[in-house]
């Protein structure tokens, strides 16, 4: 026989049910749950006490929770005994009471109604995922305010902070998981674009674009590409249209290695910045270009490597080997991986 925590554990796993039942109007209660009947041949000493706890965790003794449908039957054992058949909440109130949700439950109903008030769209995603309102709840008629907007405002729009809503200016960028769930619900699909990498790329929003470094190896170079230095620093965009694939490319990690990197014929540096270098991934003509990386040789370097070879298989390291692990040794120290991905 179940004890009373055991039934409460057992009635909080239905909560995700019952959160659905509000959305979808049907009948929830009285929710019966299965608590392991007792049987009259158990130890007697045990029977009784299991009993006596069952009834003490019950509505009829708390006031709240569980109700116990009883039976009086005639065991050969122990003579004429009264035992529980049935265990069941009758109300909302008494599973909710004793699952301490009573004002979540609450919350949760109330933004539920205003969401399909106003967006009746989202019914099916709100009954699939009821814990993500859960989650959002303290944020949620500002979630709706966000929405409104751009259902109302078709694409392209301004930058982030920008926005005409009245949310804070950060407001946006804090809770953008949750409003790509529901604007991916809510907008046409013109208004999004699905193999985005960024909220706001996907949502048509202006950016603070990416500055990429670049200094010419091989000073012949300038005059033939018409640069007005042999060092420049270019919005990403623009570095994604000019194609420069007809020379060698090679991406350094670190700034003061990127200065100092000696000429090279017919090659152009582009300073990394360390995981920022994974935005190159936005410049298609790097596919066809000879790529070299020369990172820190420690883990954020190879992590660094793998995410470069995600997008650029033909990407070859420069003095990260182990060989040049072996020279130098004595400099090796410990090192901390910030994520799970392997270099190929």
């Amino acid at each position: 026989m179940l004890s009373p925590a055991e039934i409460k554990q057992k009635a909080r796993r239905k909560y995700n049910a019952f959160l659905r039942s509000l959305i979808t109007k049907e009948l929830f209660f009285p929710l019966e749950v299965s608590f392991g009947r007792p049987k009259s041949t158990a130890d007697y000493a045990t029977l009784r006490r299991e009993v006596t706890q069952l009834r003490d965790g019950s509505k009829e003794v708390r006031g709240f929770g569980y109700t116990i449908e009883w039976q009086t039957t005639q065991t050969r054992q122990y003579g004429t005994q009264t035992l529980p058949q049935k265990v069941y909440f009758e109300t909302a109130a008494d599973y909710l009471r004793l699952l301490g949700k009573q004002k979540e439950a609450e919350r949760f109903d109330t933004a539920v109604s205003h969401t399909l008030t106003q967006f009746p769209l989202l019914r099916d995603w709100l009954i699939q995922y009821p814990q993500r309102v859960i989650k959002w709840l303290a944020v949620w008629p500002d979630l709706l305010t966000v929405c409104a907007y751009f259902v109302a405002q078709p694409p392209p729009h301004g930058y982030i902070r920008e926005l005409p809503i009245p949310v804070h200016t950060k407001f946006i960028e804090e809770n953008e998981a949750i409003l790509r769930y529901l604007l991916d619900e809510l907008l046409p699909a013109e208004a999004v674009q699905q193999e985005a990498m960024t909220f706001a790329e996907r949502f048509y929003l202006r950016q603070v674009e990416p500055l990429v470094r670049l200094r010419l190896l091989d000073g012949s170079l300038q005059k033939e590409l018409g640069w007005p230095s042999d060092a420049l620093g270019l919005p990403l965009t623009a570095v994604a249209e000019n194609d420069l694939s007809a020379y060698t490319i090679v991406i350094i990690e670190n700034q003061m290695t990127y200065l100092t990197f000696p000429a090279l014929p017919r090659a152009i540096a582009i300073w990394g910045q360390g995981y920022s270098v994974l935005n190159l991934a936005r410049v298609s003509w790097l596919n066809g270009a000879q790529i070299y990386y020369w990172g820190d040789l420690d883990v954020q370097g190879f992590e660094i490597l793998a995410g470069l070879r995600a997008h650029f298989p033909a990407v070859q390291s420069l003095l990260m080997g182990t060989e040049t692990l072996a020279a130098f040794q004595a400099f090796v120290v410990a090192g901390v991986s910030t994520a799970v991905d392997e270099p190929t």
